[in-house]
């Protein structure tokens, strides 16, 4: 069995560790997701960790760099698309809501999430419950727990 292509997005919010963003683009690579980076990076996206996380696989993502928060959200408004952020501070489990086949997951730096005027702007906010006393789940694993469940509420669910 196959997996479609899909047009939901994963946007990176300037993340700050390379081998995440690596085992992110492999993730994508392999379930059809475009991704979008917002910059700027705490790194140099050609970063060797980058390539050794991301492997032959960096080749076959569909990915997008933006120079800065203002040029990706003039993107994707003029794109029409919902921006779904996942949060610490957010009070919907991610499993609770309903996903839409063109909307952009979003995922804040690993050191501090989004800031404020970022979180505000969100079209949706879900989060990924949690032991109490637990700070937050690694990143990658984060995106693919999110994307798992949005890719089966899209596309997954009639294969």
């Amino acid at each position: 069995m196959t997996t479609p292509a899909s047009r939901l997005r994963i946007a990176l919010y300037q993340p700050d560790i390379p081998g995440n963003t690596g085992t992110i683009l492999r993730l994508a690579a392999c379930l059809g997701l475009s991704v979008d980076i917002i910059e700027p990076a705490g790194f140099d996206i050609s970063d060797r960790n980058l390539k050794r996380s991301g492997m032959d696989y960096l080749a076959s993502v569909a990915l997008t760099r933006h120079v800065n928060w203002e040029q990706f959200d003039g993107w994707r408004r003029g794109q029409g698309r919902r921006l779904v952020l996942a949060s610490t501070k957010a009070a919907l489990p991610y499993t609770q809501l309903q996903f839409g086949a063109d909307d952009i997951l979003l995922f804040g730096r690993e050191s501090a999430g989004v800031p404020d005027h970022v979180h505000e702007i969100a079209d949706a906010r879900v989060l990924i419950p949690m032991v109490e006393g637990q700070r937050s789940i690694n990143l990658a694993i984060s995106v693919a727990m999110i994307s798992g469940e949005a890719l089966r509420q899209t596309i997954w669910n009639g294969l």
